[in-house]
């Protein structure tokens, strides 16, 4: 999966020279909750979000208002899980990417990174969804995939999907085996099974609620 391939530079940064009411206008146009800021040596300075850039006089010139600059990125080799979690972590649906050097190479889009989610193998291959649950200090995702490929599973996907009173879940992807024989063997374990789906009716669900990002980041 090259990430690389998915850096667009069809907006540019804008610079520090230029006013507010330019900034203003091109959120005006576009659909992002940021637009990347240089200043007058061309080196990226942060992003400034759509609600700040409407909070500040149309006269003013960005340069006196950078304090309100958020300065996230992300490399060109970041993987793109922790991509992923920049976008949530910083409540936005643009990324700046920047090379080894600093150097500003363009941006990704947050629809073009949960497009490479739903393409994994958790959602494209055929197989079940389980989710089990065990306290924090008791599992162990070694044990998990032990208890899936004793079975002759295939363990296809693992995330843990809620921490709650010191209990987590766990939503497991398997193919290549019915679920009975491996929910039995979690239950052995002292697992709590949460949920079973032979069919993917469960996951289809799932991989329409995707966009869970997109609501969570209020976007």
């Amino acid at each position: 999966m090259n990430l690389q391939d998915y850096i667009l530079n069809d907006i540019k940064p804008v610079l520090v020279t230029e006013k507010v009411s330019d900034l203003q206008l091109l959120f005006n146009q576009l659909t992002y909750s940021h637009i990347p800021i240089k200043n007058e040596d061309g080196v990226y300075l942060g992003c400034i979000s759509e609600t700040d850039a409407h909070c500040f006089k149309s006269t003013e010139h960005i340069k006196d208002i950078t304090y309100s600059v958020e300065g996230f990125f992300v490399r060109e080799q970041t993987n793109w899980l922790d991509v992923l979690e920049a976008f949530a972590q910083n409540h936005t649906n643009i990324m700046p990417v920047l090379d080894s050097n600093n150097k500003y190479l363009g941006y990704f889009e947050l629809n073009d990174i949960i497009g490479l989610f739903n393409e994994t193998p958790f959602f494209a291959e055929n197989g079940g969804i389980l989710i089990v649950e065990k306290g924090v200090q008791d599992y162990s995702f070694s044990e998990i995939s032990q208890i899936v490929e004793s079975n002759n599973g295939k363990l296809l996907g693992a995330f843990i999907s809620k921490i709650e009173k010191d209990v987590a879940q766990i939503t497991l992807k398997v193919g290549n085996s019915s679920l009975n024989d491996i929910m039995q063997t979690f239950r052995r374990y002292s697992y709590n099974i949460v949920l079973g789906h032979e069919e993917d009716t469960y996951l289809e669900g799932l991989k329409e609620r995707s966009d869970y990002l997109k609501r969570y980041l209020d976007i």
